[in-house]
């Protein structure tokens, strides 16, 4: 599957959006950007920086990759080989570079990222109406470093057309962990063999979300900058939780879920018609829409309208090359496409809610259902959330070692007990 997304992404920019590879020379009017996405993300780009290259000369090449591990582990190799893009997207990323990975895996931002107010002064960067959060989510020390194109948040997607077909109950947009648990084993009932009600989002390759938000709906955050909260009783209460799921067949075996990464539409058990709701990022709707026929909605995690533990999240954050021989090329890019509503009336929600008023008006002049019902579950959303925690120091290590000790844990190659004991081993080797 892999394979056939990045042979769809080269004939998707073989216009107007030309491939660089790592360390090729590009003229000054090519600006070389690297980012990740799926399919429908990567032909709306290429509709946008078709209007960039018609008004400014500048061409695009896109460096695409399917999901965000390859995208970081692709620019820190480029990047330490001397090849990195002009233009980077960090998303969340940016929190772990330099204070947050204290300097074992990721350099720090200050040797990588070119600060851009130097553009904003000279007036490339327009900056007057970008929201005050987007533009301190970039910011570190007072120095502007990167600057996000749109605000999302963890929510669960669900398959309305399955559960409707199978006459299961639809969910609440909020639950408590016991309504959801009751929730899942109703749907299960009614679901066919070889489906189930949920993925199995315990731990996946690229991230640990569904395990930090637990963990900070039971008041014991994973990380608070200074020190965990959790202790190995705490943890295997989640190993535990999980288990019990898939014991009960409300989640896949996990020979069955191992068919499936759950990083994007592509790797989707649930847009593969195998499950009835996963976890994803609200901006992702966009994409796993898109992929499939059947309607589908958004929810909360559990019990997020009693802990507030839900977080914005700044989405597609960019910042330029330190070493870049094209840089102000790149800042009118990434002013484009953080300011321009035409951008943004192409790209609809997908790169999550934008962050100008102009921008945001022209979402909701275009709005499709799908955006509509993206910006419907931030209006709930926003409601039950709280600042987010700063990711776990060496977080690109964090969650691909939770997804090794979570697999094992899963195939019964270690209790649950001993689980969760290696997954504080892994967080005291981390924060030491």
């Amino acid at each position: 599957m892999r394979k056939a997304i990045l042979i769809l992404a080269l004939l998707v920019f073989a216009g107007s959006m030309i491939f660089a590879m790592p360390g090729q020379e590009t003229t000054t009017n090519t600006v070389r950007w690297s980012f990740w996405g799926g399919e429908s993300r990567i032909r709306n780009y290429q509709l946008t920086n078709d209007i960039f290259l018609t008004e400014t000369g500048i061409t695009i090449a896109g460096e695409p990759a399917p999901g965000t591990d390859q995208h970081f582990n692709k620019f820190l190799t480029t990047f330490r080989g001397g090849g990195a893009a002009d233009i980077v997207q960090l998303g969340g990323y940016f929190s772990n570079l330099g204070i947050q990975d204290n300097g074992r895996s990721a350099p720090d931002l200050r040797d990588i990222l070119l600060p851009l107010d130097q553009f904003v002064r000279s007036g490339v960067l327009n900056t007057s109406n970008i929201d005050k959060a987007a533009l301190d989510a970039g910011t570190r020390d007072g120095v502007l470093y990167a600057i996000s194109a749109g605000t999302n948040m963890p929510s669960l997607v669900y398959n309305k057309s399955m559960l409707e077909r199978a006459g299961a109950p639809l969910p609440k947009v909020d639950m408590t962990w016991a309504e959801f648990d009751t929730w899942l084993r109703a749907v299960q009932a009614r679901l066919p063999a070889g489906t189930y009600a949920m993925t199995d989002n315990g731990a996946t390759t690229t991230g640990s979300v569904f395990f930090g938000y637990w963990a900070g709906d039971n008041g014991t955050p994973m990380w608070d900058g200074a020190r965990t909260h959790l202790t190995a009783a705490i943890v295997q209460r989640y190993f535990d939780m999980w288990a019990g799921w898939r014991t009960a067949g409300v989640i896949p075996p996990a020979a069955t879920a191992a068919d499936f990464a759950e990083t994007n539409e592509a790797t989707s058990s649930l847009v593969a018609g195998r499950t009835a709701l996963s976890f994803i990022w609200s901006n992702q709707l966009n994409g796993y829409q898109g992929a499939m026929q059947d309607e589908l909605d958004l929810i909360m995690l559990p019990n997020a309208a009693v802990s507030k533990g839900l977080w914005a999240q700044m989405s597609q954050m960019m910042g330029i090359n330190i070493n870049s021989k094209n840089a102000e090329n790149a800042a009118k890019y990434i002013n484009f496409r953080v300011n321009d509503p035409r951008v943004w009336s192409i790209m609809g929600a997908d790169p999550g809610v934008p962050v100008t008023p102009a921008t945001r008006a022209a979402v909701a002049a275009n709005a499709t259902p799908v955006t509509r019902k993206i910006v419907s579950y931030l209006d709930v959303a926003g409601k039950n959330a709280s600042p987010p925690n700063p990711n776990m120091p060496n977080d690109t290590e964090w969650n691909s070692g939770l997804f090794l000790i979570y697999q094992n844990a899963a195939y019964g190659r270690v209790t649950n007990a001993q689980a969760a004991q290696q997954v504080m081993d892994l967080i005291n080797r981390l924060t030491r």
